[in-house]
């Protein structure tokens, strides 16, 4: 770990959570309009929506990244989709500790033999700061309020550099789950295109960059166990997981960055 690095691209992370929440003060009124709204209505699955909460982090910076040391040992950047319910309360403030977070946790685990343990070795990141119950609400939001757009679509720009940053300070993989909302009209479509803009450039004949490139991986989603059922289903006899993870998040890439 380049820890002056770490440090430059944490401090930069938490400053653009700061001007994004300055740009956005009525984003809190708007999100908690929101979720009252929501409680009582049926969804398309005939399940009933979340009971109504508090909004207190309207943009959330993972405070879990101001615990790390130079002394700990990170071995994957783990990238999500933006805040929910859990992350956003203010006892927390920390990405993926909802139920994806619980089931990624459960994934690493229920495979040692990737040498990763969830909440020592990984740093996560979001494509958005963005606090919304669920990912697809960005939409809503920015129907209640067209401003939202702009500023939701510059912070997946913003979120791509800073996953570079810390990236090249770490020199670890980089997993980001969560590719359907990336394609094309996607709600993530612009972090998609910032991945490219960043991350395709990268000289051949640049050993430490190409490596960047080489060591980004796409998957599905840890919610409802879609990231283990692909692995499963896509896992070849005898292959190791790692292998199995590196060709399948190989093939995503190459499939979402083209």
């Amino acid at each position: 770990m380049d820890s002056n690095e770490f440090r430059k691209a944490r401090e930069l992370f938490r400053s653009a959570v700061i001007e994004l929440s300055e740009a956005l003060p009525n984003l809190k009124k708007i999100q908690q309009v929101f979720v009252n709204n929501r409680t009582g209505n049926t969804g398309k699955n005939g399940t009933k929506a979340a009971a109504i909460y508090t909004i207190e982090t309207p943009v959330v910076y993972n405070t879990a990244l101001d615990d790390i040391t130079n002394k700990d040992e990170i071995k994957l950047i783990l990238v999500a989709d933006n805040p929910g319910r859990r992350e956003q309360a203010a006892e927390n403030k920390r990405y993926l500790v909802g139920p994806s977070g619980k089931i990624a946790q459960k994934f690493f685990r229920d495979n040692p033999e990737l040498e990763i343990e969830f909440y020592k070795n990984v740093i996560i990141l979001n494509k958005t700061p963005i606090h919304s119950p669920r990912t697809v609400d960005l939409r809503q939001l920015c129907r209640m309020d067209p401003s939202l757009l702009k500023l939701i679509n510059e912070s997946q720009k913003t979120m791509v550099e800073l996953l570079f940053k810390f990236q090249k300070a770490l020199k670890c993989p980089v997993w980001i789950t969560g590719y359907s909302e990336m394609r094309k009209k996607g709600i993530f479509e612009v972090y998609t295109e910032a991945l490219k803009n960043i991350y395709a450039p990268l000289g051949i004949d640049n050993a430490e960059n190409k490596n960047l490139y080489d060591q980004l991986f796409i998957f599905r989603h840890f919610s409802m166990n879609q990231f283990t059922i692909d692995l499963n289903q896509q896992a070849k006899p005898k292959e190791t997981t790692a292998d199995a993870l590196k060709r399948i998040g190989a093939a995503y890439k190459a499939r979402i960055l083209g």
